[in-house]
């Protein structure tokens, strides 16, 4: 099993409504991509104080690496992600992603 975690740095000027409709959208894609499993996302509520500048994040969690790459190359989520990467501070800089083998 395989965990994709994202952590998002949005821009302040990115409207809230826009933040949810491509974080949602990215989760509408799993009844098409055989393998994808679940899709949470959320606000970093950050306790430990060790990640401040990732506001929100995402896991999705695949069967494998066959259906991550379904996931990856799926036409909505490479439109999405564009529009993700523009909303984050400094783009891609703006995104931290950690893939973790969960056996």
């Amino acid at each position: 099993m395989l965990k994709h975690c994202v952590f998002l740095n949005f821009r302040d000027d990115v409207p809230v409504a826009d933040r949810r409709a491509v974080l949602q959208g990215l989760g509408d894609i799993m009844p098409e991509v055989p393998g994808m499993i679940s899709y949470d996302l959320g606000p970093n509520l950050d306790f430990e104080g060790k990640s401040p500048a990732y506001d929100h994040g995402f896991i999705v969690t695949f069967r494998d690496r066959a259906a991550h790459l379904a996931y990856e190359g799926h036409p909505r989520h490479v439109e999405l992600g564009g529009q993700l990467v523009s909303m984050c501070l400094g783009g891609h800089d703006g995104i931290m992603v950690v893939d973790l083998d969960c056996g």
